[in-house]
């Protein structure tokens, strides 16, 4: 048996899984920064109209679902010296960082009509060379490793990892605005864009250069990729994403992905309208920096807490019951946010002992790190002695934080073997591309639905940014229906996984088969 044959059975180096993690990093850091761009500072910084961000925002993601597949067929059947996936994910991510900087150097009195047309047009170059990296680089790590413990402990790390994007994001609604770090907005996002893409490139390129795959060399049945053939080629696209839809434990996953993701997109905005227009009534200078802290904290206790507490879980119980268990742990966590975000309680516990002492706490430590803060320049992250705490806020985020920090960690891993079962059923080419680009299609199809309905949801609640002082019935159904939504729909997941098929010992039993046919795994 070769060499790659025992890596590949084995665990994963740190030094391959750092890699792996840094790109994840990348898959994660570039679409929230583009969200925000779109979503906030057209508006606000180049007063471009919310219909038109909107479409900005949505219209791409219908070319980006169209094009992950074909990505994914192609990275399955490229033969070449390098591997099938690495060649694209290197490419890929120069081309995303090139792309993503240009996409944002508008220049402060460009009219609307350019700019629109400007962004549109980067934005679909730019999701091409996104397609290329991000696709190859999913489909790598479903084939990194066959053992089966491993792979969740790989997809945990890379999620960690991806996690700190989630740390960073926030902070640019505040970093940005602020005139002590940049003279404009405008100023800021440019900025902003130059360092998010040196970062696209730097780590990006990282796992091409460091990942190791499995040994594609002699795969067979892979299918010739010309202009000859591409009339062919698209025949057997649809062949192949039929035959992917027939894979039963595949689209379980598909589906309670689909709810628990959207579930907890649809209302990712409204803790940021229930902080500012409930807890400190419309106004968003006494909310400060709140509502980036309340990310941040649930980034860093999803990343360094709860994501290893998934992965042992997963080795103890199996993935299907750890799923089970992180999604409903994350419904008690969705629950217990009617409590936390009750500004009275909130009130109440600040004038306890207990609050007193943290709030003095906080206040204490900022005071001495707030002249260090804004002698470089980061006035932003400051927070002013003597600022009451909403303290109740973070007492749900170790809980419902479960819900993300389980999925695409467990879910990720579940794929890589229904990647092992397509091939017993189906013979080779192995298609973890194809896999990964239909599991992400799932999702970000569901993203834009989300993002539709999140605005239909504040137009039934009454919601309106545009009033300092929301009704009081306003917010409860808002806080309602932030409770409500992610519930039921990680409620829906739970049922959806409940008969999920493919065990451990089902998993290995494929894995020696496929052992005994090719004699390599």
């Amino acid at each position: 048996m070769s060499n790659q044959a025992k890596l590949s059975r084995g665990k994963v180096p740190i030094g391959q899984k750092s890699a792996f993690g840094a790109g994840h990093f990348i898959l994660n850091i570039l679409p929230g920064t583009l969200g925000v761009f779109i979503q906030f500072f057209l508006l606000t910084a180049w007063g471009v109209d919310p219909l038109w961000a909107g479409l900005l925002g949505g219209l791409p993601r219908i070319f980006d679902s169209i094009t992950d597949p074909i990505m994914g067929f192609i990275s399955d059947n490229t033969k070449s010296k390098w591997g099938r996936r690495r060649p694209y994910i290197f490419i890929g991510a120069i081309i995303s960082g090139v792309l993503f900087f240009l996409m944002w150097q508008l220049d402060d009195n460009a009219s609307q009509t350019y700019i629109i047309w400007h962004v549109m047009v980067l934005q679909l170059l730019f999701l091409i060379g996104n397609t290329m990296f991000a696709t190859p680089l999913v489909g790598l790590g479903y084939e990194m490793t066959s053992d089966y413990n491993e792979r969740t402990r790989l997809m945990a790390f890379s999620n960690t990892m991806g996690q700190i994007a989630w740390m960073i994001v926030p902070w640019l609604y505040v970093i940005i605005p602020d005139t002590n770090t940049f003279n404009t907005q405008t100023e800021g996002v440019r900025t902003m864009a130059l360092i998010v893409g040196a970062l696209c490139i730097v780590f990006g390129i990282l796992p091409a250069l460091f990942c190791k795959g499995i040994d594609s060399a002699n795969m067979e049945n892979r299918k010739e990729l010309s202009l000859k053939s591409l009339a062919k080629n698209m025949k057997e696209l649809l062949d192949g994403i039929k035959q992917v839809s027939k894979n039963r434990p595949f689209m379980r996953l598909c589906g309670a992905t689909f709810l628990v993701f959207n579930g907890f997109q649809l209302v990712a905005a409204f803790g940021v309208f229930i902080i500012v227009f409930y807890m400190y009534s419309g106004s968003y200078e006494l909310a400060g920096t709140w509502p980036a802290w309340f990310n941040t904290i649930n980034a860093i206790i999803t990343a360094f807490i709860v994501i290893p507490i998934i992965s042992r879980m997963a080795s103890k119980f199996g993935k299907r019951k750890a799923f089970i268990i992180s999604t409903i742990l994350s419904i008690i966590g969705y629950v217990l946010k009617w409590w936390g975000f009750d500004k009275e309680l909130n009130s109440q516990f600040n004038q306890t002992s207990l609050g007193q002492s943290l709030s003095s706490g906080v206040s204490s430590i900022f005071e001495v790190l707030n002249p260090a803060l804004e002698s470089v320049g980061m006035s932003w992250f400051t927070i002013e002695p003597g600022t009451e705490v909403p303290w109740l806020i973070f007492v749900p985020i170790p809980l419902f934080a479960f819900g993300m920090g389980g999925l695409f960690t467990l879910m990720m891993s579940m794929t890589a073997d229904v990647c092992d079962l397509d091939e017993l059923e189906n013979g080779m080419p192995r298609k973890e591309g194809s896999f990964g680009a239909i599991y992400w299609l799932m999702v970000k199809i569901g993203q834009s639905i989300a993002l539709v309905l999140g605005g239909v949801v504040l137009s039934i609640v009454g919601f309106d940014p545009n009033v300092t002082e929301q009704t009081v019935e306003t917010m409860n159904n808002l806080r309602i229906a932030d409770i409500l939504v992610p519930s039921v729909t990680a409620a829906l997941a739970v049922w959806v996984m409940w008969n999920y098929s493919l065990s451990e010992n089902r998993a290995r039993e494929i894995k020696e088969k496929l052992i005994e046919r090719r004699g390599v795994l």
